[in-house]
Formats: C-alpha cells, structure tokens, sequence
C-alpha cells in the first residue's frame, strides 16, 4: 500500500477515536472559510462533475460557491483534504484519478464521511489481496 494511503487511514483511524471519545488532546485545525471554486477550477471540474466525483449536492456546491452559505466544519475539513491531494481522494473513494487534460467520465458519488471512506478502503484492501 502506498505511503499516502497509509498516512490518510491512520489520520482517519486518529480522528475516529477523537469523535468516539477515545482520544483526549488530539486537534485539528479546520479553515473558517475555505475557497470551493478555487479548489473546484484547479481540478478543471464543472459543479456538477465535482459535486459527482467527492459527493457533495450540486445545490450546496452552488451555494458554497455563491456566498450563500458556508461549508460545515466537516465539510471543510473533506474540502481540505480534497485541495491538498484529490487523487489520493479519489483513490480512497474506489475512483481512477484523471489527469487534468483528459475527457472525464461521470465518476460514482461517494458521501464524505469517515465511515464511508473506511469501508472503501478495506474494500479495496481486500479486493487487492
């Protein structure tokens, strides 16, 4: 398994026994605004192919987009991560990344949360073995 892949299960595994309460002391810093059309224009995706492929609303990515409202701490936080490595996203997700000049084809959506990426990465662990 490739070092990044290993890095994001362990974040993973570190913030899941925050949330459950197993972990004191553990921080994470969290942007109080995050710009989503700048990281969505830096993938070369339309609303609808990133809302697609990282499993937002359209409608939320629109909103976000338009000042209408503002991402929720999770939401950012996912955004984050999806701004500073989406292929490793992608690929946690079960999704051939793309290059940025290829024709994209509509990608499955997949809901960020941390139990959902968890269970595709095990699945592709086990599918791998």
């Amino acid at each position: 398994m490739s070092a990044a892949f290993d890095e994001m299960m362990q974040g993973l595994n570190e913030v899941e026994s925050f949330l459950a309460g197993e972990k004191v002391g553990f921080r994470v810093h969290v942007p109080e605004s995050i710009d989503v059309k700048h990281i969505r224009t830096q993938l070369h995706m339309t609303q609808a192919k990133f809302s697609s492929a990282f499993g937002f609303s359209l409608d939320a990515i629109k909103h976000w987009e338009g000042g209408r409202r503002n991402p929720e701490v999770s939401a950012r936080a996912y955004l984050t991560v999806i701004s500073r490595n989406p292929e490793a996203v992608m690929r946690a997700l079960g999704q051939k990344a793309k290059s940025s000049t290829s024709k994209s084809k509509r990608v499955s959506k997949a809901l960020p949360k941390t139990r959902l990426v968890r269970e595709s990465a095990k699945r592709m662990l086990t599918a791998e073995a």
